[in-house]
C-alpha cells in the first residue's frame, strides 16, 4: 500500500470523514465493501489505491478507488464518486452537494 498523503493529510482525511461522513462511510462499506450488513463503520486508513474502514468495532474493510491517487485533492473526489455509486447501488437519493 503506498500513498502519496503525509501522517498528517490522513489524520486529517480520515477526522473528516468521520467527523462529518459518517453515514456516508457505512453506506460506502454496506454497497461497495461487500458488507451489507454492517453496524457502523470508521475510517481507518487511507492511501494512493483505497480507503479503509474499520466495521463492527474490529473488521477491515478496504475500498478501492478505482484509480490510483496522486495528490491529496483527488481523495474528496474519490470519496465522493464512492458515495454516489454507493447511494446509486442501495438505491438511495444523493445528498446534492458533500
Amino acid at each position: 500500500m503506498s500513498t502519496p498523503f503525509t501522517p498528517d493529510v490522513v489524520e486529517a482525511i480520515k477526522r473528516h470523514m468521520n467527523d462529518d461522513h459518517a453515514e456516508d462511510g457505512l453506506l460506502i462499506v454496506r454497497a461497495l465493501g461487500g458488507r451489507p450488513d454492517a453496524g457502523t463503520a470508521v475510517t481507518s486508513d487511507v492511501d494512493a489505491e483505497a480507503i479503509t474502514f474499520t466495521i463492527d468495532g474490529g473488521e477491515r474493510v478496504r475500498v478501492p478507488w478505482g484509480e490510483t491517487l496522486t495528490e491529496r485533492a483527488q481523495a474528496r473526489k474519490a470519496v465522493v464518486r464512492l458515495y454516489r455509486e454507493a447511494c446509486e447501488k442501495l438505491g438511495v437519493p444523493a445528498r446534492g452537494e458533500h
